[in-house]
């Protein structure tokens, strides 16, 4: 396997190139057109404040997180609990597995998507026909002991710092779903008792620098099929959303993640909140890191819209299913502009 694999690994092939190889090229319809992109400012993108989450402002920071899921899908948190020092250890330790050498990253390779945890390229391999400017390190990271030993050992804190990390993100996200569920009106616990026993994955994704980057992505336009993402990127621009037909710039705010809303959330709203698209563009400049978790319900977990947002004005959009039949349709088709979530639509709603 290793030899293949070090043909596939974008960060080795990406090196001393002065062009970008023809399996990444974009048709000229679909591509990044980075003159296009508007730039970002304060307005942009909702900033929600955690501070008082637990004290006597609870109300509005959840009128708040209400607000940006309907409007937006996106939002960025401050004052969110995980210490700074933890962030920038995790972040540290993505740098250093990407900068191991060749041979000793591939022992953690495989291009076979039900590995738990796996080293790759691009997004899935069996399906592209065009090539993404990524290589990811893809971990399942809950329960935490089912999953731990998997991980890579080099660099050696690596699974001490990543399992912290993984917590404190977990806990985040709890808070974050009661304030979810809260702000639709429904119980505190109701979209975390929704989930089966739930599912956390988290990504490490590296994208080396790119000499044409106006050719290829980092990752296509599309929505992440799991239920909330939390995403830690670093200080390098590249993460893009769709507002209003136009691709915004999400420009990194040190100490701060990115929220967004992914397709389960909008099943479960019952199309109050949405999915939004999304994309990672590459420069030819800087390499990049983003690290993205993904809270899920468990394969199980089965997944529809809440009875208490259902009436006779607003009946379900969507029919039950188990997240893994979503998650299978989702990979398979790979990363479409449409979203997956049309084939689960009652078509009378």
């Amino acid at each position: 396997m290793a030899p293949a694999a070090a043909k596939v690994l974008l960060t080795d092939l990406a090196s001393g190139i002065d062009r970008v190889p023809d399996n990444y090229i974009r048709s000229e319809a679909d591509r990044p057109n980075l003159t296009e992109v508007e730039a970002s400012d304060a307005s942009s993108i909702p900033l929600v404040d955690l501070q008082g989450l637990s004290g006597p402002n609870r109300d509005d920071i959840i009128r708040q997180i209400g607000r940006a899921c309907q409007q937006d899908g996106f939002f960025q948190i401050k004052n969110h609990g995980i210490p700074e020092e933890k962030v920038q250890a995790i972040m540290n330790i993505a740098r250093e597995f990407f900068h191991l050498p060749e041979s000793e990253r591939l022992k953690n390779y495989s291009d076979d998507p039900t590995k738990s945890t796996r080293l790759s390229t691009s997004f899935n391999l069996k399906t592209e026909t065009v090539s993404n400017w990524r290589d990811f390190l893809r971990l399942h990271c809950y329960p935490l002991e089912e999953y731990m030993q998997e991980w890579p050992t080099n660099p050696p804190s690596f699974r001490k710092e990543v399992g912290e990390y993984c917590t404190r993100v977990r806990e985040l996200v709890l808070k974050l779903l009661e304030a979810i569920s809260e702000s639709l009106g429904l119980e505190r616990e109701y979209i975390s008792q929704n989930l089966g026993k739930h599912g956390q994955h988290m990504a490490m994704n590296y994208y080396p620098p790119c000499p044409q980057p106006e050719l290829t992505y980092g990752l296509p336009g599309h929505t992440d099929p799991n239920l909330i993402t939390i995403l830690l990127q670093d200080d390098v621009p590249g993460l893009q959303v769709l507002r209003n037909g136009k691709w915004v710039a999400v420009n990194p705010i040190p100490n701060t993640f990115i929220v967004n809303i992914g397709d389960q959330m909008q099943v479960i709203s019952n199309d109050k909140y949405k999915s939004v698209l999304h994309r990672a563009v590459v420069n030819c400049n800087t390499e990049r890191i983003s690290i993205p978790t993904f809270y899920c319900p468990s394969p199980e977990g089965l997944i529809r819209p809440a009875q208490g947002l259902i009436d006779h004005e607003h009946p379900a959009v969507y029919k039950s299913f188990t997240y893994e039949e979503y998650y299978h349709k989702f990979w398979n088709r790979g990363l479409r502009t449409e979203c997956c979530l049309d084939m689960f639509k009652i078509h009378s709603a």
